[in-house]
């Protein structure tokens, strides 16, 4: 196997300035930096604006019993441009407030979004959204579920969300994933990972299969 090496840390950046830009729903700042090259020397100062809007939780829960996940339904702007539907499927998500725990968000908003309690609760991995951008990371979570319990519209009324949940079999999610009915970036890698890792993560819950 190869051992991953990179020439440079965090050490070998230099911020020069940050400047707020915007401050709503989110934020954006512009960063004035240079940093280290691969041929030796720095960078010229180079301007970025970042898109800052917090760090994020996203749970899959799975049904072992029944062989189903629960996904949510709900709408998103950013899918309208490019989609046929901008109502996506999706895991349960939630920004991490600042102070906040992972995991007690992982179980805050499976309660919210689509009223089920969550066992078994397992880190999967985390990925940068999208890190020429933004500084969003994104933690992912598969979760042992009672799926019989899902059904309804949920969230709340002050984040004006409006979401439909869903009990979605292996099959199904697999075939989506395939042509393309889920074209999200958090869903498909929580749904991948699961796929990749069912066994270990079934013996490890010790759920026989």
């Amino acid at each position: 196997m190869n051992k991953k090496i990179q020439m440079f840390t965090s050490n070998d950046v230099e911020i020069e300035s940050t400047t707020p830009l915007y401050n709503g729903f989110f934020k954006m700042v512009k960063y004035d930096f240079r940093h280290k090259l691969f041929g030796g020397g720095w960078s010229e100062k180079i301007s970025r604006e970042v898109f800052e809007r917090g760090h994020a939780v996203a749970v899959l829960p799975y049904d072992p019993i029944t062989g189903e996940f629960v996904l949510i339904e709900q709408f998103r702007i950013g899918a309208l441009a490019t989609s046929d539907t901008p109502w996506l499927f999706e895991v349960i998500a939630g920004i991490i407030e600042k102070g906040e725990v992972k995991e007690a968000v992982c179980h805050r908003e499976a309660q919210e979004e689509s009223g089920i309690e969550l066992a078994h609760l397992t880190k999967a991995l985390s990925y940068l959204a999208s890190p020429g951008g933004t500084t969003e990371r994104i933690h992912i979570y598969v979760a042992a579920t009672d799926a019989t319990k899902a059904s309804g519209i949920h969230g709340l009324h002050e984040e004006a969300e409006d979401i439909r949940v869903h009990r979605v079999t292996e099959k199904d999610a697999r075939e989506w994933l395939e042509n393309g009915g889920i074209d999200n970036a958090a869903t498909i890698i929580a749904l991948q990972w699961f796929f990749m890792h069912k066994q270990t993560l079934l013996e490890n819950w010790q759920v026989k299969n």
